[in-house]
């Protein structure tokens, strides 16, 4: 997410509603972490898709967006002029949840290990489900995303309800699920995340073609 520009105080906002992984007022981040997101965040991040957020009486309530969940996997750069030392706590606490906590965790990345199910379903199962993960993981519509990146966000699904809830989104027009052209280049991980369809293992997703 390169090129997002996003402040220390933004990424920390996106930290702190990572870690409550619900919907939360204002006013409750305010008590319980001295932290008043301003209207001006709000919009950046809603635009960016990183963070939702809805009246709620005479507060706002906040939650981090399939985006902001895909966002909390890459890099941020937490140091502030004068606040040097919670800059780097903060980039240590991000880096080992990254890099020693989610290994150990059996989790695959963030998402699934502060809340399985937060890439949230539209109503109607999980077609919706899956074109709304594809929406938060593709650069643009029609772009290709590999199974390898999207089985993660459904941690909760069983492995065949997902498979065949992907082969009847394959019918549908707009949507390819194919293989990797280039064998070579796919891991054991790719490998393991195929969907068996039309008699060959497939690997890339794109919907909006």
């Amino acid at each position: 997410m390169a090129g997002d520009d996003l402040t220390p105080s933004e990424g920390a906002i996106l930290m702190v509603l990572m870690v409550e992984a619900r919907e939360v007022l204002n006013t409750e981040l305010k008590e319980r972490y001295g932290l008043d997101v301003r209207k001006e965040q709000r919009d950046k991040l809603g635009r960016l898709h990183y963070v939702s957020s809805r009246r709620s009486g005479r507060t706002v309530a906040m939650q981090l967006d399939d985006k902001g969940w895909v966002r909390m996997q890459s890099d941020f750069d937490f140091n502030a002029r004068g606040a040097k030392a919670l800059g780097a706590a903060l980039t240590a606490l991000h880096a080992n949840l990254r890099e020693h906590i989610l290994g150990r965790s059996g989790a695959a990345n963030l998402t699934e290990l502060f809340a399985q199910t937060e890439m949230r379903a539209p109503a109607g199962g999980l077609g919706p489900r899956i074109t709304s993960a594809y929406s938060a993981l593709a650069d643009e519509p029609g772009a290709w995303v590999s199974l390898r990146r999207l089985r993660p966000f459904f941690a909760d699904v069983a492995r065949d309800d997902l498979d065949e809830a992907l082969r009847d989104l394959s019918r549908s027009d707009g949507v390819n699920i194919v293989p990797e052209s280039n064998q070579k280049a796919l891991t054991p991980a790719d490998r393991e995340a195929a969907l068996r369809l039309g008699g060959q293992e497939n690997h890339l997703l794109a919907i909006g073609v």
